[in-house]
């Protein structure tokens, strides 16, 4: 089916690639660094108030709260330190709740297409440093606006998403600069693990934060640290290896001649040529259906925590992290493993990409509908949501990159577009889950793991059919089709 992949074994690099350009303290991993911090507090932004929500809500009119006191036995918890029981409390049903964690999406999904063609014209470092701060900002505002009203709520959590929107495909555009094709595995592995390790940390210390000061606090913490990330962001960072400051002449030539054939030089964007493209909607179904279970654990496995498994808030976010943690080590892991397989093995990139996402994809579907069919029984509970989770990471070696194999001078648009349909199911995937759980059975939550999973076959099936891992003929206006 696939004739290409008896044709592209022979890495990119293997006969023009100049000496060894060394990894550590290199303007390349630096900026991998950075940006892993950058997205370490964007998933943080996005995430604290899945866990600050279960706070904000008075428990008393919360139909779920009342449904699921025979379903599991209350949990035992050796903390004896009193909570802190000061912070404002809100009148917000389920369906109102869903709404609230859902509305980040409706400006996420704004900017996508936007951020990555404007990160095409103006560069990365300015649209991926300015997303952040405004998220931070808007962050910071959030409290106030739970005063105000649920409105104000909703429309500052949109306001959020409009600002992270653009951070994803500036930093995919970035990297389509910065990124020599053998080593793209390993830095956006590194760069977008941030996610996952402000995902693991923030859940716990919003927990915490939440048990024994204020829930108020867990905005201003992450909001501040945020606006204190953004300066030095735009103090060490430069869009291209030519307009680095501290770059060394040997990797800034490496960067450069490891990426000559696979740049385009034409002003205009190919748009018919891109949306006509079946490698590209191979990334959408995929991105697509790894979202919806992404985004249905991120909003709601602190509530499934504790409504169901019946965890007390601080130990409901160390293990709602747990999971987060497993997929942050399976991300770095995975992109050593992909470009080692790509490098020093021969595999074709198109090879790597599919094996890594069927198990990316698949894995999943398996542990999570199981999850669903453990009852009360905590800890296998907690460890096969982990599993799931954990082998999800293997996605970021698979499809997450592959808009900059087949289309390096146009990634961050790719990324756009992808992304925009991967924005969907974070939109409605809680808004569903919260009606499909009103009564908070475990039956109901079984429902929603088996609408996930299904979702999830779906798009690892459509993606091992279609997806390539070569720079396609659009992309390439002017130059040869150079196979990697």
């Amino acid at each position: 089916m696939e004739p290409e992949e008896g044709e592209d074994r022979t890495p990119l690099l293997k006969e023009s690639q100049p000496g060894t350009v060394p990894s550590c303290c290199s303007a390349r991993y630096n900026l991998a660094l950075l940006a892993c911090l950058g997205f370490f507090l964007l998933y943080a932004l996005r995430v604290n108030l899945s866990v600050a929500l279960v706070d904000m809500v008075e428990p008393n009119t919360s139909l779920v709260k009342n449904a699921t006191s025979n379903v599991c036995p209350e949990h035992s918890s050796t903390i004896n330190v009193p909570r802190n029981t000061t912070g404002e409390k809100y009148s917000w049903d389920a369906d109102t709740q869903g709404w609230i964690l859902g509305s980040f999406f409706y400006g996420y999904i704004i900017t996508q297409i936007p951020g990555g063609y404007l990160a095409s014209k103006i560069g990365g470092k300015l649209l991926l440093g300015f997303g952040i701060f405004s998220t931070s900002v808007f962050t910071l505002l959030t409290p106030l606006a739970a005063n105000l009203g649920v409105g104000y709520l909703i429309a500052v959590r949109a306001l959020e998403g409009l600002g992270e929107g653009v951070t994803f495909p500036a930093m995919h555009s970035m990297w389509s600069s910065w990124a020599p094709p053998l080593e793209r595995s390993k830095l956006l592995s590194i760069s977008y693990a941030g996610a996952q390790l402000g995902t693991v940390v923030s859940l716990p210390l919003s927990g915490l934060i939440c048990y024994y000061m204020n829930w108020v606090y867990v905005f201003y913490i992450f909001g501040a640290l945020g606006v204190l990330w953004w300066f030095f962001w735009m103090g060490l960072v430069s869009d291209t290896p030519e307009t680095h400051r501290s770059i060394s002449h040997a990797e800034r030539e490496y960067i450069l001649s490891s990426l000559k054939d696979q740049l385009s030089t034409q002003k205009s964007v190919p748009w018919r040529l891109m949306l006509k493209s079946l490698p590209l909607w191979a990334i959408v179904v995929a991105h697509f259906s790894y979202n919806w279970t992404f985004y249905t654990l991120l909003t709601l496995l602190p509530t499934y925590m504790k409504e169901i498994l019946r965890f007390d808030a601080q130990e409901n976010g160390f293990l709602s992290a747990l999971p987060y943690f497993g997929c942050w080590l399976c991300i770095i892991l995975s992109g050593q493993i992909a470009d080692y397989l790509r490098e020093k093995q021969n595999f074709s990139t198109v090879c790597v990409r599919k094996c890594f996402t069927l198990i990316g994809m698949i894995g999943p579907a398996l542990f999570l509908v199981a999850a669903g069919f453990i009852g009360c029984n905590y800890a296998l509970a907690v460890a096969f949501v982990t599993i799931s989770t954990t082998l999800g990471g293997f996605c970021t070696s698979g499809y997450s990159i592959n808009h900059l194999d087949i289309a390096p001078s146009y990634a961050g648009i790719l990324l756009g577009i992808t992304n925009s349909f991967a924005t969907i199911p974070g939109m409605v995937g809680p808004v569903i889950a919260k009606i499909l759980t009103h009564n908070n059975t475990v039956g109901e939550w079984q429902t929603v793991f088996y609408i996930a999973a299904s979702i999830n076959l779906f798009g690892a099936i459509f993606f091992a059919l279609f997806a390539s891992g070569e720079v396609q003929d659009w992309a390439i206006s002017g130059y040869h089709l150079h196979r990697n």
